[in-house]
């Protein structure tokens, strides 16, 4: 039984997560792994995701990994990124497609044509660091040591809009605000990139590896 496992399914930024994680948890047994079983057996999974939504529910489904992800989201402690937010939702408007329905929502895409308060011309796919604002004022676990308004990076088109705001752990701004971390239970899903965010994304990764949900 590994320690935690970092779903391979054939995309996302698993190697920076890897280290990420080897660097906040030096003595933690870390799996990269394509295998249901591992994932099924692993204290806890995380989820990184960079790519389109359809990829990642075909590839899920064609390496048979649907029911362990499933399994992991719904009973032990879980960390999505990006498109693993986004798959926790019931619908994507990207490529039309199904997501996971663990949690009631859509995910939507950016309106092109937005502009910032000064008028400038915002760009989609986001890309870039902006500040997460944490909304729980009784605080979750996983922002144990991370400021108010810290600064993440994000690359993305698209945002998830859940039913419940009781899910709802932080938003940012582009240019309005949009949730970019929920929370429920043993599920903790963030919009932004932790392995790639510096001090706080390390100090994120490092409470979700101390987190007893």
């Amino acid at each position: 039984m590994v320690d935690v496992a970092v779903v391979d399914y054939g995309m996302g930024n698993l190697r920076s997560v890897e280290q990420a994680l080897r660097k906040v948890a030096p003595t933690a047994e870390i799996a990269v792994s394509d295998d249901a079983g591992v994932i099924a057996n692993a204290r806890r999974v995380v989820f990184p995701g960079q790519g389109a939504m359809p990829d990642c529910m075909r590839e899920l489904d064609a390496r048979g990994l649907r029911s362990a992800v499933l399994e992991a989201a719904h009973s032990k402690p879980f960390l999505g990124i990006c498109i693993g937010l986004q798959m926790l939702f019931e619908h994507s408007a990207e490529g039309d497609v199904a997501g996971l329905g663990i949690l009631g929502g859509e995910v939507l895409r950016f309106a092109s044509g937005m502009h910032d308060a000064q008028g400038n011309k915002l760009k989609v796919p986001h890309m870039g660091w902006n500040q997460v604002h944490q909304v729980n004022e009784s605080g979750h676990p996983l922002w144990d040591g991370i400021d108010q308004d810290a600064r993440f990076y994000f690359v993305h088109s698209y945002y998830v809009q859940p039913r419940e705001t009781a899910l709802v752990q932080a938003t940012s701004n582009y240019p309005q605000p949009f949730v970019c971390a929920v929370a429920r239970d043993n599920l903790f899903a963030v919009q932004f990139h932790p392995e790639k965010s510096h001090t706080a994304g390390l100090k994120l990764l490092q409470n979700f590896m101390q987190w007893k949900p």
